[in-house]
């Protein structure tokens, strides 16, 4: 979540584009989403249709190498992207994966991910997490003093 005069890294910056480019494809997102433990997902996307989208942002080229979790990630959504800067070198990135260009105000989908849709009680409980996601991050910015109650 960011905070006023919060310097933000790299991999945050690349995620507020990619927000913004899903948000003028009719898509909502939340950041920093856990489908399960173990796993945290830089940026979960929930589209017009229910479908959800998974998009891990990776700065550079040892982001990406020290990443052993993206696997785990398939089976909680129906489409994954890699989301990366204009310098970082792609052809390290699985060719069975998405993939978004991006910087910290805008992003481009340049290869559409394969789709491999959810089975439907998966789904549910992934849309009941990003609701849930959501409203404790939109309560912590209406009443900062909550994030010491909760998890937020």
């Amino acid at each position: 979540m960011e905070m006023p005069n919060q310097t933000l890294m790299p991999g945050q910056l690349l995620a507020r584009g990619v927000c913004r480019h899903m948000l003028a494809h009719g898509f909502v997102t939340v950041e920093e989403l856990v489908p399960t433990r173990g796993l945290r997902v830089d940026v979960m996307a929930l589209g017009p249709k229910g479908e959800i989208w998974v998009i891990e942002c990776k700065s550079s080229r040892v982001d990406f190498m020290s990443d052993q979790k993206w696997q785990g990630y398939l089976e909680w959504c129906d489409r994954y992207f890699w989301a990366v800067d204009a310098d970082f070198p792609t052809g390290l990135l699985p060719d069975e994966t998405g993939l978004i260009i991006a910087d910290s105000y805008d992003a481009e989908i340049i290869r559409m991910a394969p789709e491999d849709k959810l089975p439907p009680a998966r789904r549910k409980v992934m849309v009941q997490k990003f609701a849930t996601h959501a409203a404790r991050r939109l309560q912590g910015f209406r009443d900062p003093g909550v994030a010491g109650l909760v998890n937020i």
